[in-house]
Parts: C-alpha cells; structure tokens; sequence
C-alpha cells in the first residue's frame, strides 16, 4: 500500500485531502509546525499522524503532497526530491484524484466553503460521495458517485483541475499580492471556464460570471427574472431563511435554509440549480433546512448575554454579508465587529473598502495586521485603518476585558489569521464569573 506524507497537514485544505485519502484506505501521515491549529483535532482523532517538521519524515516509497505555501527549499520537500520520490504540489494531486468521479468544482472570490459545505451535505443525503471543503473538513467513499470540492482561484492553482461541473459564486477582486486587477481575476475564471466537461452553474447576478464565455451549458442563478433559477418571495422566520424558486419562471418549489442572509440563498440556489441539472428530486434537495453549517463560517456559542461569532471574512464584502447576517438573525442586539486584517498587500488595496464594510457595526475593535506566510511585515499598520473607522479602538491579548462592557450584544470575531486567539483570551478573562448565562427557551 502507498503511504501518503503530507507536508502542510494543518492547512485547511491539505487536511481535508488527507481525511479524504484516510476513509479511502490509504495510508496517511503529516507534518506542520508544532501550533496547534483548528483542524489538527479531526485528523488525530483518525488515528492520522502528525509529526513536526523534519526531513527525517521522509522516508522511501512514500508519495509526497506539499502544501502550496511551502517553496521547493523546504527541507522535506528538498529531501524528497532528492531521493526521487513520487511528488505532488496540493492542487496537482487533487487534479487527478478527482477524476475518478463526477466531480462538481466550487469556486468563486466568496462564498466558496459555505456553498461546498452545502451541496456536500445534500448529496450525501442520497449518494455515496467524497468531497473536499476548505474547512478542513474531508470524506472519502470507495463507491463515490460525486466528487464535491472547493477550487481556489489564487495564483489560479483551480486551473490544473478538469471539473465536469463548476459552481461559480462570483468574481471580485482579491488576492492583490498576486492578481493586478479585476480583469485579472476574470481571465483566471474565463480560463477556468474553458476546463470544465458538462456545465457551469453560475450567479448571475454578478455582473462579470455574466461576461464567461463557456463551451459548455452555462445555467444562471438568482434574484433577478432574468436568471434560470430565481429565488422569490424570501422570507426570513425565527429559524432561518424561506424562498420560492421559480425554474425558467416557473414555479418550482419552496425551500428552507437554517441561515440569513442574500448571500446565504444565493449559494442554496446554486446547490438547487446543480442537483436540479443532474436530475435529483426537489425533496431530496430540501436537506438544505438541516445543514449544520462549516468551519468558521458565522460559528455562535452562548457566553453570558452575549453572542460570539467566529468568522472566516477577510474581505470587505465578506465583512459587510457577516454584520447583515447577524443583524437579521440578532435584530434586537447591538453588533460588535473584532477584525484582524490578512496580509498587509489586502489591507492597503481595500483600505477605504474594509472601514466602510465595518462601519456597518455599532462599534469596531481592530487587530494587528496578520502578514500570513506570504508577507511577514509592512509599512502599513493598523492605526492607517483605525483612523478611516468611526467608533473603533485597538485591541491586543491583554485588553480583550474591554469587551465584556458590550453586554447582551453580539461580537463578531472576523479573520483568516490567528483571530481566534482573542476570543479564546477574552473567554479565559477571570472576571467573566460575574456573568450570568443566557436563559434557554
């Protein structure tokens, strides 16, 4: 048997392969830095190891998978190319992993973990599937029918993938430490385009999926009458979202989702549109309402009277779909945004962007600018945003005792770096006995 070595085993995406290759009866280790991370506890509890980086991981016979975050000087990527092994950057194993299936790609600058999250969990309802979600969350199946998989845009790594499907959310611009402009980001999704086999299901509602040019059916999706499938008459209840989806005007059926928010109906009406194309009954599409939700995508807890949220959003039109989800879920609370910008390239191209998606909140906590593995520092620093945001303060781990004065609020805890850090350091604040717990109906 093959034995697999992760190089990267943390990172949301690799883990997720990794889980995928374990339930399939391969063979699999890793390695990564020795911090702890959000996905490491699934992996262990599949008896996967995980070993700190070293080069004497790498042993003969392995097949190797490096995460795309690490160069070709990383000591166990120079070791293994050393002695020959089999080799695979991430995007390029999962390329020709994928094509033992149907597999439908998900991709799109927003949105994409959500909506994978969603049609994973209604094709598993009624298939054997395997799927790939950028949570870190991975199944495989031996008897696998669908493939479901989030497909990155950056450094257009989606393009060593042949989907027979692809998902298209959007396209905005960002990533602006690779991609120059939004023209850019629309070739990249044009050339994406190009690859996939049997169809596209695209937003389109989003002025530029309305410019791809595809050779192959391409099916639109949202609130306007001129789409293919049409969400209608949405109406939002106490546990969530409704809608009538109207296929080529005509009336279809009508669906729950147990999320708010325009954003959240346009991915539901993507996974709608899908299993529509491939012929899966409406009734078995209606999983929908039981979807539990991913990984830091608007993940609540209960502390005190207060609500946390742990949220993925780094970008600002990410930022503004996560206050208004929690404005209509929480329409009688204050809501308190904590972000810590990613990269310091996002952070200057979207200065003016991200103050004004966060002046959406009632008062805005800032953190240092996380640099990520691609940029460790930059000229810009957190006050440059401060300034541009109306009731804001800096936060740091010794002062996060601030937010226990937002009582009955909730906070949104935003990033794609090390956020969570600051809200494990504010529920560890001593003083929090004082609180009394939230009363369950």
């Amino acid at each position: 048997m093959t034995a697999y070595h992760f190089i990267g085993i943390k990172g949301t995406g690799m883990s997720s392969l990794a889980h995928i290759l374990h339930d399939s009866g391969e063979r699999v280790q890793g390695s990564d830095i020795e911090k702890q991370f959000f996905t490491q506890k699934a992996l262990e509890d599949k008896g996967i190891p995980i070993f700190p980086f070293s080069e004497e991981n790498i042993e003969e016979g392995y097949t190797i998978i490096a995460g795309n975050a690490f160069s070709d000087n990383h000591p166990e990527i120079k070791k293994a190319k050393k002695r020959g092994l089999t080799f695979y950057r991430y995007h390029d194993f999962l390329g020709e992993w994928l094509k033992q299936y149907t597999s439908i790609a998900v991709t799109g600058a927003h949105g994409k973990t959500s909506t994978t999250g969603l049609l994973a969990h209604v094709l598993d309802q009624s298939y054997p599937i395997s799927y790939l979600i950028g949570d870190g969350t991975g199944k495989g199946h031996v008897d696998s029918k669908y493939f479901a998989f989030e497909a990155c845009e950056y450094r257009r790594h989606f393009l060593s993938y042949e989907p027979d499907y692809a998902i298209m959310t959007n396209i905005d611009f960002d990533h602006p430490d690779y991609f120059t402009s939004i023209d850019d980001v629309f070739n990249a999704f044009q050339s994406m385009a190009d690859r996939v086999r049997k169809g596209i299901i695209a937003c389109g509602d989003d002025e530029q999926l309305q410019q791809i040019q595809a050779k192959v059916p391409v099916v639109y999706y949202g609130f306007s009458s001129t789409n293919d499938f049409q969400a209608q008459n949405v109406t939002e209840t106490e546990h969530g979202t409704e809608f009538d989806v109207f296929v080529r005007n005509t009336y279809y059926d009508t669906f729950r989702i147990p999320m708010f928010g325009n954003h959240h109906v346009l991915n539901a009406l993507s996974v709608i549109a899908i299993c529509h194309y491939e012929d899966i009954k409406a009734q078995k599409v209606k999983a929908l309402a039981s979807f539990e939700g991913v990984k830091r995508r608007f993940t609540e807890k209960s502390f005190g009277t207060q609500i946390l949220v742990d949220d993925y959003a780094h970008h600002p039109r990410e930022i503004t779909a996560t206050i208004e989800t929690a404005r209509k879920k929480y329409q009688d609370k204050p809501i308190i945004a904590i972000f810590q910008p990613h990269t310091f390239t996002r952070t200057k191209t979207f200065l003016q962007e991200f103050a004004d998606s966060l002046n959406l909140a009632d008062k805005v906590y800032l953190c240092d600018i996380f640099g990520s593995a691609r940029e460790e520092s930059g000229k810009l620093t957190i006050e440059d945003l401060q300034k541009l945001v109306d009731d804001s303060a800096i936060l740091d781990l010794s002062n996060t005792d601030v937010l226990m004065e937002h009582r009955d609020s909730v906070l949104l805890f935003m990033g794609a770096g090390d956020i969570q850090k600051f809200q494990e350091a504010y529920e560890n604040q001593q003083d929090y006995v004082n609180y009394q717990p939230i009363k369950k109906a």
